[in-house]
């Protein structure tokens, strides 16, 4: 298993990039196809063949769409390009899912419903939208069918992007693959400054947050009520440095390789409100702008009534639940912030007459915003993280009959040196967020000088040798 997180990953890279600029431009299709393949082969080489498999499918679905002659017959190469993308993810994540809630709502153990219990191939839910997104984009016209099958398996498969995205599209992908990329010292600066960035997200700070969380999450009815309120607060943290930190590699990777991949995050905790968070290229960014194409759009979007627009939200969040992992955590989590999105909706003329009751500053409406939005979120991340609804309903539980007493627990509580380390580097990442709201972080260093660029790059090395948590724990979106 080859992760991000490792010196193993780092070497397989530096060997990737380096033949990639010793060859011809024509054939470093070959190189990465043929990369992108062992890498994921180092995971399970099985999974291999259900990768070419998709492909194989998209591939032909493309090419049949485009010498169809009837709009009849178009239309069901498309169905039938989508089923088959979609039917691996159906077996692999959600038939046990399926049966299991269905043998429980009959109330009783049917050998009908028995579990199969397969391992979810890595990736398996990124990929697969990648070969929606091209069938539909083909059918729709917004692409012309790909006939370079090769070229087409890098698309399903490319190695930075093929565990937990970001989720390019192929009409911006694709075209990149036939241009020729000269070595550019700029691009590549840009490239290892995101992966360092990125590598310090994960080891340094998310799995450092992890293992509060790991601790009091594991048995929330016996953690006492402030470890699981810091749990909680570090979990937030935690999968968004994790996330945001695989992103960042995963973009900075691709490059110093010459091919750009879409932003996945841009500072979601600065949001004000939580359609913000979602719809204002915050949070997943990749991932929202999927649904909103491929499943808003199509069902109406923001189009007709005001309860239809409702439904048509709550209908994309309740997927986005469920695309994230087969358990009912999960749904009751994309369901909260479908009801965010709602009430915030609903709640629009109301919030304008308090605006003018009570004027508040600026600065300090948005602070205030801000703070209440964290919040909303956070308390649906305590169903994404917990092992069962009962869980979760346990950890809300025991910090609602203990909020009167909170303030007392906190201050008598024993904080360990490595707990305050903790709270200090979220604070700097607040900061650095922050700071980079308004201008970014990597634009002003490149225009500071030489010794304070070096002293940062620096800085973010020794942290990684020093501090890094080098475990080799798996990003969390790689198991959705």
């Amino acid at each position: 298993m080859m992760l991000f997180n490792s010196f193993s990953f780092l070497l397989f890279f530096a060997a990737v990039v380096l033949v990639y600029y010793l060859i011809d431009h024509r054939y470093r299709w070959v190189l990465l196809l043929a990369s992108s393949l062992y890498f994921y082969a180092t995971f399970n080489l099985e999974y291999v063949a259900l990768l070419m498999v998709s492909t194989i499918v998209i591939y032909f679905a493309g090419v049949l769409m485009a010498a169809a002659l009837t709009p009849a017959k178009k239309k069901a190469l498309l169905v039938g390009g989508v089923v088959l993308s979609f039917l691996p993810l159906i077996v692999f994540k959600y038939l046990d899912f399926f049966g299991e809630s269905l043998s429980l709502a009959m109330g009783r153990d049917d050998p009908m419903f028995s579990q199969l219990n397969w391992a979810l191939p890595a990736g398996l839910s990124f990929y697969t939208f990648s070969c929606v997104s091209y069938v539909v984009d083909v059918y729709r016209g917004q692409l012309a069918p790909e006939r370079h099958f090769g070229r087409l398996a890098l698309y399903v498969s490319f190695f930075p992007k093929l565990l937990a995205g970001p989720i390019n599209r192929a009409t911006t992908f694709l075209p990149q693959l036939s241009r020729p990329v000269g070595f550019n010292p700029d691009a590549v600066q840009q490239g290892l400054q995101l992966i360092l960035w990125g590598l310090f997200k994960k080891v340094v700070i998310a799995d450092r947050l992890g293992i509060y969380v790991d601790a009091a999450y594991k048995n929330p009815e016996f953690a006492s009520p402030v470890a699981l309120l810091i749990a909680t607060y570090f979990f937030a943290f935690q999968i968004y440095c994790d996330f945001s930190g695989y992103a960042d590699i995963a973009i900075g990777t691709s490059r110093v390789l010459g091919i750009d991949l879409m932003a996945n995050f841009r500072r979601p905790y600065l949001s004000t409100s939580v359609t913000e968070f979602w719809g204002k290229d915050r949070w997943h960014i990749s991932l929202s702008r999927w649904f909103r194409d491929y499943l808003y759009i199509p069902m109406g979007g923001g189009q007709g009534s005001k309860a239809r627009v409702y439904a048509n939200q709550m209908a994309v969040f309740l997927v986005s639940g469920l695309w994230h992992g087969a358990n009912w955590t999960f749904v009751i989590w994309g369901a909260l912030n479908g009801l965010y999105q709602i009430l915030t909706l609903l709640s629009t003329g109301l919030r304008t007459r308090l605006h003018k009751l009570v004027p508040l500053p600026p600065a300090l409406g948005a602070v205030l915003a801000c703070l209440l939005t964290f919040h909303l979120v956070l308390i649906s991340w305590v169903f994404f993280r917990a092992s069962s609804v009962a869980d979760a309903v346990t950890v809300l539980t025991r910090l609602g009959q203990t909020l009167p007493q909170l303030p007392s627990l906190l201050g008598s509580y024993a904080y360990t040196g490595e707990l305050l380390l903790c709270a200090v580097l979220i604070l700097f990442l607040l900061g650095v967020e922050i700071v980079d709201e308004k201008r970014g972080v990597w634009g002003r260093l490149a225009v500071a000088p030489v010794y304070v660029r070096w002293g940062v790059y620096y800085a973010l090395l020794m942290a990684l040798l020093v501090m890094g948590k080098w475990n080799l724990k798996q990003f969390i979106y790689m198991q959705f």
